[in-house]
């Protein structure tokens, strides 16, 4: 059987996530169009991606899901005049909560979600650690370690959660449907990277790093050897290139 085709994670983020809020927060500017077109065209991103993405690799992508229905609450909460503005901390809140609650659901499924965020043919050789843990006998072990690991990815949703309350309650203030309503907005999906990404995308790395310990530890390999290969070739071509930058400098040093 063919393997499916890798996904692109960026692509995945920036069709799901980031032109859609670009869209509901600059469109009307960058188009010259009203809301409710807007909102047609934003909603359009992440259920085409879905759609292609099930096309292509045969399965549901859970970002698209999340993304169009954050996308439909944020559009109509932005057509509907004098509705409370809480309403979008509420929704900024739930979106990540909505992640992290479907990561730890499908743990207890044969498909859970870590394995495609962090233990995913994208970056690792799972069939070789599939394999070395069937001789090794360290299975268990390595579940073990899937656990923690999700419990950590999980956990940088809830932080995702409460930083995202937080923000929206502070920043969107005005009545929904204004202009002062659409630049808060805008503010914060601006802000939203330093003061979420960055956070929640450390406690990540934990996770990522938690897991690699793992992988070395009940395979028996080095890192560098269940890497995927394409991972493994990146790497060692920005090696090389930093080896031979670093032999011209020391040459030109000593002329």
């Amino acid at each position: 059987m063919p393997a499916h085709k890798r996904e692109n994670i960026w692509l995945n983020i920036i069709l799901n996530v980031v032109l859609p809020s670009l869209l509901l927060t600059k469109g009307a500017k960058w188009l010259g169009l009203p809301p409710a077109p807007i909102l047609i065209i934003a909603l359009s991103l992440p259920l085409i991606y879905g759609i292609y993405d099930y096309i292509v690799r045969k399965k549901v992508n859970i970002f698209s899901v999340i993304g169009f229905v954050s996308v439909l609450i944020t559009g109509v909460i932005g057509l509907i005049e004098d509705i409370p503005t809480r309403w979008i901390a509420v929704k900024e809140a739930a979106v990540p909560f909505l992640f992290g609650l479907a990561i730890y659901l499908s743990s207890f499924t044969k498909k859970p979600l870590i394995r495609a965020l962090l233990f995913s043919k994208e970056l690792f050789d799972v069939d070789l650690i599939e394999q070395s843990l069937g001789e090794k006998g360290t299975r268990i072990q390595f579940e073990k370690v899937i656990s923690s690991c999700t419990l950590w990815v999980v956990a940088s949703f809830l932080l995702s959660t409460v930083l995202n309350y937080i923000l929206a309650s502070w920043l969107v203030i005005s009545p929904s449907g204004t202009e002062a309503f659409n630049s808060e907005i805008g503010k914060m999906t601006a802000l939203s990277w330093p003061v979420i990404v960055l956070p929640t995308t450390a406690v990540m790395m934990v996770a990522l790093f938690k897991l690699m310990k793992g992988i070395e530890a009940t395979t028996g390999h080095e890192l560098d050897e269940v890497l995927h290969p394409e991972v493994r070739e990146k790497l060692a071509a920005k090696d090389a290139a930093y080896q031979e930058k670093k032999a011209k400098k020391e040459i030109d040093q000593k002329q």
